[in-house]
């Protein structure tokens, strides 16, 4: 007989675990199997010795940590806290072994003006010392000669030694000793530093290539090299003179003196020439330099109109302003829509009151020059002085309105004096005083006196 008993239906799967299966008992693994060389035979000597050396470079990255040299002389290292301000307050001993003691008392907490009330010494002059002992530090660290380092010891040195702070190590011992055989001051130090530091960046410039920039005094008289050019670019021949001439005190080597040289017996040359100063140009014709204006230590702020906006712009411009408090902050009578910065040169710093600035599209039909001139295509800035609108000098230019602006508009014009008195006006809208050209990579010479008609 069939039993109608079901019976347990046992499935075969992988994906159910053994102990689901009795009918398949669970697989064991095989033993491992171990040699008999891995059992009688001790590991190498090479990985026990590379095992060896693991070890220890793991032991050397977790060295305790030492903390660096005190700044500080040995005699003082041993003081408290007032004691040092002590120190600081009467300054004992010279002033590069007590300027330390500032970094260290800010270290613990004191800030610049809690210590210029307890010591008596300005922030400003704490900085200064804290620098100057860095710097003499690192000349003596680079072998400089005691001689030279003993220079320093005087009292007015920190003033010297931190304008040479900009420069790298072997810089600052060539130019200590610079500053030493010329007898610089801070001032002079600041330019000598500066001029060091500005030299490389000056390749490609008129005469760079003769002068050596590992000279202390040819970066200086390179940098007087480049007022000069500037000042007779300007046409201000006496400052350009003045400049090659305190260029040629400085250089050092004979191919950086024999360029001054040469360029102070052109300019010799060209004040021989007898030109009248009814024959010169009165406005100067510049053309800006790329990064002039970042590089001017002096520059001048002035308010912009356009030329089409004629004698109603130009008037409703500010007549004044300037810049005011440490940070030179431009301050103006009331708003105004654009402004231009320029480097200070001497046409433009007398400009006090009444200066403005009018931006022409192009040259072409405004400005009195004679022919055709590739450039006459370019933008220019006319400075104008609104303060003098007589017109004066027959070899004079000024502001007037005119329909001749080169786009068929009226507007702004710049024109020479005698024209103006032949047609019979008096007064202009302003007395120019500046052309400004823009920028550009090739250099080109200013715009001569036949230029003009």
């Amino acid at each position: 007989m069939f039993s109608l008993t079901p019976k347990p239906l046992f499935l075969s799967t992988p994906f159910l675990p053994n102990h689901l299966n009795p009918a398949q008992p669970p697989l064991k693994s095989p033993p491992k199997t171990l040699s008999v060389s891995a059992l009688i035979i001790p590991p190498s000597s090479s990985s026990y010795s590379q095992n060896q050396k693991q070890k220890q470079q793991q032991q050397q990255l977790y060295l305790p940590f030492k903390p660096p040299p005190s700044p500080l002389p040995s005699k003082y290292r041993s003081l408290d806290t007032n004691g040092r301000l002590d120190i600081l307050t009467n300054r004992m001993g010279p002033w590069f072994e007590y300027a330390p003691l500032i970094s260290s008392l800010t270290q613990e907490g004191f800030t610049s003006s809690t210590l210029e009330e307890i010591t008596g010494i300005a922030s400003i002059e704490q900085n200064r010392l804290v620098v100057a002992s860095q710097v003499r530090d690192s000349l003596v660290e680079c072998c400089t000669d005691d001689e030279t380092v003993s220079y320093f010891d005087s009292p007015g040195s920190p003033e010297i030694l931190y304008e040479i702070r900009i420069l790298n190590t072997p810089q600052r011992s060539a130019a200590a000793r610079f500053i030493i055989d010329n007898g610089f001051d801070g001032k002079r130090a600041e330019e000598l530093a500066r001029s060091m530091k500005d030299f490389p960046r000056r390749s490609g410039d008129r005469g760079w290539e003769s002068f050596d920039g590992n000279s202390p005094g040819d970066c200086l008289a390179f940098m007087y090299f480049r007022q000069a050019l500037e000042h007779k670019s300007a046409f201000f021949p006496e400052l350009s003179k003045a400049a090659l001439e305190r260029a040629l005190e400085v250089a050092e080597t004979e191919r950086a003196k024999q360029r001054v040289v040469k360029d102070l017996e052109r300019s010799d040359e060209e004040g021989e020439g007898g030109v009248e100063i009814d024959e010169l140009v009165r406005v100067p014709v510049v053309r800006l330099a790329i990064g002039e204006v970042a590089e001017s230590s002096v520059v001048v702020v002035l308010p912009v109109c356009r030329a089409e906006g004629r004698e109603i712009e130009l008037e409703a411009a500010p007549w004044e302003c300037g810049m005011e408090g440490n940070f030179g902050i431009v301050q103006a009578e009331k708003g105004w829509k654009q402004w231009v910065v320029l480097p200070g040169w001497s046409p433009v710093v007398p400009l006090k009151r009444g200066g403005v600035v009018v931006a022409f599209p192009q040259a072409r039909g405004v400005l009195p020059w004679k022919g055709k001139r590739r450039d006459a295509d370019e933008e220019v800035l006319v400075v104008a002085d609104r303060g003098r609108k007589e017109v004066e000098y027959d070899d004079g230019f000024y502001l007037v309105v005119s329909g001749g602006n080169g786009s068929g508009e009226e507007g702004l014009k710049v024109e020479r004096g005698a024209k103006l008195k032949e047609m019979g006006v008096e007064k202009s809208l302003g007395t120019v005083v500046l052309v400004v050209r823009p920028p550009r990579e090739e250099m080109d010479d200013q715009l001569g006196d036949d230029a003009w008609e």
